[in-house]
């Protein structure tokens, strides 16, 4: 028989028993929460570094885009261009050209003055390409079309359209058409090809430098020679005192007579009388082939006046091509007009 002594023994081992049950099971939901709360802390901490990890991956991808972002200076403001564009639409017959010279083709260009719709010289490398209108009146349309990433334009040629341009893409302008070198350095700096710009550039000043060289050391006393740069039209004739070709002869040394030292650009002659403003030691002559102009020409220089010319009498007198001396205003029409100089001098090139 079971005593009272044992009934309360057995009943003291249940109550620890339960009690100890009790206290292990407190540790263990203790346990679990501790072991919760680290989880969770884990999982916070992780997130946090993630988060960090996306905004420092975030400021180095806005950083890397703001420095491929560059800010070009040119004649209708600033323009800011991102990386390197690769669709180019050119909008006067300079930036035609300079863009061959620089190696990239236009997806898009104005078509030439003469010889339509590309210049000769140019055909091989633009005969395929697009033309958008004329360099006076671009097709903003067909521009639109091409979805260009940079606009080459002319402050003299598109001001008035330059808001426009610049909603279709990107737009940078010289302020004139025909300074072919200035043309490359905006074109190098917008289609961040700078160092090639200043590759083509560098060519060029030692082709100046080494003509230059060779038509002193050939003409020798004789040199710098008075050039004048001549032009027959339908009704008159034209002395060129500026402009593209202008521009090179003074490059290479040449010189000009007193009375064509003006900033105008054009001196008009309407008469056969005023044939002795011409007058200079050599001729370089551009006009078109019609028959109108063809006459002018024939009458002019048969008349009295002409023979006694200094550069006529010095059998001094070139009739050049039209479009490169005159209608291209771009380095690679520059560099024929030195070829030229180097053939009619029979010089060494």
């Amino acid at each position: 028989m079971f005593t009272t002594y044992s009934l309360r023994r057995k009943w003291s081992f249940s109550l620890l028993a339960i009690f100890l049950s009790l206290v292990l099971a407190l540790v263990g939901c203790g346990n679990q929460e501790a072991e919760g709360n680290e989880d969770a802390d884990q999982t916070e901490n992780n997130q946090e570094a993630e988060n960090n990890q996306e905004d420092e991956t975030n400021e180095e991808e806005q950083a890397a885009e703001t420095e491929n972002v560059r800010t070009i200076e040119h004649a209708m403001g600033t323009t800011e261009i991102d990386g390197t564009p690769e669709r180019i639409v050119t909008l006067y017959q300079g930036a035609n050209d300079a863009a061959i010279a620089l190696g990239v083709t236009p997806v898009g260009i104005v078509e030439s003055w003469i010889e339509q719709p590309v210049y000769k010289y140019l055909r091989d490398e633009l005969s395929e390409v697009p033309i958008v209108g004329l360099e006076t009146q671009p097709n903003l349309e067909e521009i639109a079309k091409l979805n260009p990433d940079l606009i080459i334009a002319s402050k003299l040629r598109h001001e008035e359209v330059y808001d426009q341009l610049s909603q279709i893409a990107p737009t940078v302008s010289h302020e004139t058409v025909f300074k072919y070198k200035e043309t490359v350095e905006l074109m190098g700096s917008a289609m961040n090809i700078e160092d090639k710009a200043d590759e083509v550039l560098s060519a060029w000043d030692e082709r100046v430098t080494d003509l230059s060289g060779k038509l002193e050391e050939k003409l020798g006393d004789q040199w710098p020679l008075n050039v004048s740069v001549l032009n027959f039209r339908e009704d008159h004739a034209r002395i060129y005192n500026t402009g593209f070709a202008g521009s090179i002869l003074d490059e290479l040394g040449f010189t000009r007579p007193e009375n064509q030292q003006i900033d105008d650009a054009v001196t008009m002659l309407n008469d056969k009388e005023s044939i002795t403003e011409m007058n200079a030691d050599v001729f370089y002559i551009f006009m078109d082939d019609s028959e109108a102009v063809q006459q002018t020409y024939e009458e002019w220089t048969n008349h009295p006046l002409w023979a006694d010319l200094d550069a006529v009498k010095a059998d001094q007198v070139y009739q050049v091509d039209l479009a490169t001396w005159n209608m291209a205003g771009g380095i690679l029409a520059a560099n024929l007009m030195l070829d030229d100089i180097y053939d009619r001098f029979d010089l060494e090139k």
